[in-house]
């Protein structure tokens, strides 16, 4: 295996503008409609899937990284049984989903934390599984995220990473630059290389699976969501700058990209050396 590329990491200001882009955007409204609750492929039945893997008991303590509106910690504290912290850069999204904790009658299992995946708020060892769903990809600097989660991990705990996979030179001109990258797309990595950045930081992965159709069926409700909305919300699609001229050739790329295997979506359990 080689080191993971140093030279992909953003400079500092232009990974501050980038985490505040995506934490705009996720914590949108819009965004909501367009991808429903769970923000990733699969939805609430891949999390099941990838929390499986993680070896949990109701004594765990599980950290959600990018936790959004709490759709994964909120399931994993209530199917799972077990205590989660979820931490997200947005402010928004922190008050939303611990607003939902308090009304579902979990805040007591389930806490939210604004805070930076790079610099997460917590202590060496405290948790026994962390997870992170369809945003690996989008840190500016993820050596850095991956060292955060081996850092936060007791030794013999498992992360569980559910993300874009690509390959990078094959990607077309509409699956680049700023959108497609907090469309979680632009910077995703082949999963080798995935597994390269968490073997650097302590974590060996143990267990992949690709679930690329997932994608694809992501894609097709954000499609048949846009035409409804063209028609019924326009005006607050522009707003949050949707282009919907430019969408439906976006999405036709990111199909034929699955098609080719230019683009998927990857299961990855790791494990810190106990």
């Amino acid at each position: 295996m080689t080191a993971p590329d140093e030279s992909t990491r953003l400079p500092a200001a232009a990974g501050d503008e980038l985490k505040a882009c995506c934490a705009a955007a996720y914590s949108s409204d819009v965004v909501a409609l367009l991808l429903g609750d769970s923000y990733h492929p699969g939805g609430t039945a891949l999390t099941r899937r990838l929390t499986g893997h993680l070896a949990l008991t109701d004594a765990s303590r599980v950290l959600d990284v990018a936790s959004g509106r709490g759709t994964t910690a909120l399931l994993l504290a209530d199917a799972f049984g077990v205590c989660v912290d979820g931490v997200d850069y947005s402010p928004a999204n922190t008050a939303l989903a611990q607003g939902t904790a308090a009304a579902t009658g979990l805040a007591e299992r389930v806490t939210f934390t604004t805070g930076d995946a790079e610099h997460l708020p917590f202590p060496d060892g405290v948790f026994d599984a962390v997870v992170c769903e369809c945003a690996l990809c989008t840190f500016p600097d993820t050596v850095q995220a991956a060292a955060e989660f081996a850092r936060v991990l007791r030794p013999g705990g498992r992360v569980g990473i559910a993300d874009v996979t690509a390959a990078p030179d094959r990607l077309p001109p509409e699956l680049t630059g700023l959108g497609a990258r907090i469309a979680c797309i632009a910077d995703a990595r082949p999963p080798a290389e995935y597994a390269e950045i968490l073997a650097a930081a302590g974590l060996r992965t143990i267990h992949t699976e690709r679930h690329d159709a997932a994608m694809t069926r992501m894609i097709d409700q954000i499609e048949a969501r846009l035409n409804l909305l063209r028609m019924t919300a326009a005006a607050r699609l522009a707003d949050a700058g949707v282009d919907l001229a430019a969408a439906p050739a976006v999405l036709a790329a990111s199909r034929a990209a699955i098609a080719d295997g230019t683009l998927g979506y990857t299961l990855l359990i790791a494990e810190k050396s106990p």
